[in-house]
C-alpha cells in the first residue's frame, strides 16, 4: 500500500512540473481605456519568425514590411485600441496577428489589441497593422493612399526620423528662393 501512494505521490509530482512548465496565460487584448503599449504580452515563449517585421526601401521610402517582404499599412479610421476593419474590409486588409517581434530596422514600438472577433492583431506606434491583398509579390505599394472601406490607407514609414532625415529642413540663415517669373505650376508641395 505504501508503494500505491509513493507512486501517487510521483506521478502528481510529475504533472505539477508538466504543467508549470506549460505557458503561462497573459491576456493581450485591450480594453477600452487603455493602450496596445499596456496589454502588450512579452512571454518568454519565441514567437514564430513569419510575424517578424522589418523594413525595406520601397519607392525611396524605408517602410514597414512582414517577414515575407509585404508592405504593412495602417488606416485612417483605426484608433490605438480599436480596428474599423472588419468582415469585407479584412478580406482585403489581411489583418497582421500579433504578437509580432521587431527586426532589422524596426525601431518603433510594438503592442497589439484585440480585434471584434477575438483575435489579437499586431500594431506599431499605436497604429493596427495590415498587408494588402492587392500586393502581389514583396517590394510592391499599391495599397498606399487608397481611400476605401471608409476611410484612407497608409504605408507604415520606419520611423518620423527617417523621414526628417530624407526632407531636411532649409537653414534659417539661407534666404527663401526668389519666385520665378513662370506663370505654370509644377504641383509642388509636400502633397499634404
Amino acid at each position: 500500500m505504501r508503494n500505491k501512494w509513493l507512486a501517487l505521490a510521483g506521478l502528481a509530482s510529475a504533472a505539477m512540473i508538466v504543467a508549470g512548465c506549460g505557458s503561462s496565460s497573459t491576456s493581450s487584448g485591450t480594453s477600452a481605456g487603455t493602450t496596445p503599449s499596456s496589454t502588450a504580452t512579452h512571454s518568454s515563449a519565441p514567437v514564430a519568425a513569419s510575424n517578424e517585421l522589418k523594413t525595406a526601401k520601397i519607392g525611396g521610402v524605408t517602410v514597414l514590411t512582414n517577414a515575407k517582404g509585404f508592405t504593412l499599412y495602417w488606416f485612417g479610421p483605426d484608433t490605438s485600441t480599436t480596428s474599423k476593419c472588419s468582415g469585407s474590409c479584412a478580406t482585403f486588409w489581411p489583418p497582421v496577428p500579433g504578437p509580432a517581434t521587431a527586426g532589422p530596422g524596426v525601431t518603433g514600438k510594438l503592442g497589439t489589441i484585440k480585434r471584434s472577433d477575438g483575435s489579437v492583431q499586431a500594431t506599431y506606434d499605436g497604429h493596427p497593422l495590415y498587408t494588402y491583398a492587392g500586393d502581389k509579390a514583396p517590394g510592391q505599394n499599391s495599397g498606399n493612399n487608397i481611400d476605401a472601406s471608409g476611410g484612407v490607407w497608409h504605408e507604415v514609414t520606419a520611423s518620423a526620423k527617417a523621414k526628417a532625415k530624407a526632407k531636411p529642413k532649409p537653414k534659417a540663415s539661407a534666404p527663401a528662393p526668389a519666385p520665378s517669373g513662370s506663370s505654370s505650376s509644377s504641383g509642388g508641395g509636400y502633397g499634404y
